[in-house]
């Protein structure tokens, strides 16, 4: 069965003391029945101070990035097992960020994939199309190669424990806004790509978020659709407000 998730990635934003006092808020905040998981994913240098004071049963957090080694001479990475020794149990892997700021390849978000899950995290992978690819008319080929690079290494029996962020890079940041329908096309070309490399069951119970520009002005139209199980969300994440608000809209919707 799908998991509703609605997750804020803070990006590089709140020093530890913010970020304890939001989690504080937040739990606050949701003193409501709860239908939905929530996650948030903090800095690194919050990892720990998360975890001493979230209530897991209402709030799960997890790391931004991670590198796919163990241990080792690789300056300012950190590993699956330290994410895990702060808390964490989920982990963002192939963010359009890491992928077009800072170059990582489809290859080397495969093998972080590959390690979160043989450490015991779930990955969180995001895949989409830029601009200049979606007006090329390119979108379906790029979620494609994506997907299966960033699956390549994960059998059947590990794909439960992943969740898949569908994040038009297009719309980030930039003012312009997916429509209901282009997002509902591209989760529905994902699911069938999972149902093509794993089976039917899979596909129907994989969970995928979207991630492109959510706000709480436009969630509910997003989750109407019945290809969008909840959200992955940046900006409006940052504030105890707007998120919980995102939180309820989508928790109200649910039966």
């Amino acid at each position: 069965m799908r998991q509703v998730i609605v997750a804020g990635n803070w990006k590089m934003n709140k020093t530890v003391s913010e970020s304890v006092e939001f989690v504080k808020e937040l739990q606050e905040g949701l003193g409501f029945d709860l239908k939905l998981q929530v996650l948030v994913f903090p800095p690194f240098t919050s990892l720990y101070s998360i975890g001493r004071i979230v209530d897991k049963s209402r709030i799960g957090f997890g790391a931004q990035n991670m590198y796919f080694e163990k241990a080792g001479a690789f300056t300012g990475e950190i590993s699956a097992d330290m994410i895990k020794s702060c808390g964490g149990e989920y982990v963002i892997v192939g963010h359009s960020e890491r992928r077009h700021i800072f170059g990582e390849s489809d290859e080397v978000i495969g093998r972080k994939v590959k390690s979160a899950l043989e450490s015991g995290l779930k990955p969180v992978v995001c895949i989409g199309e830029k601009l200049d690819e979606r007006e090329a008319g390119k979108t379906e080929q790029v979620i494609e190669r994506q997907f299966y690079k960033a699956f390549e290494y994960v059998q059947e029996d590990m794909i439960e424990d992943c969740v898949i962020a569908y994040e038009p890079v297009w719309a980030i940041g930039t003012g312009v806004n997916a429509t209901p329908e282009q997002a509902c096309e591209a989760h529905d070309f994902i699911r069938g790509l999972l149902e093509k490399k794993y089976n039917g069951g899979v596909a129907e119970n994989f969970t995928i978020l979207y991630g492109g520009s959510v706000k709480p002005g436009n969630c509910k139209e997003l989750f109407e659709r019945d290809g969008v199980d909840g959200f992955l969300v940046g900006g409006a994440s940052l504030k105890v407000d707007s998120f919980l608000e995102i939180i309820k809209i989508v928790n109200n919707m649910l039966v």
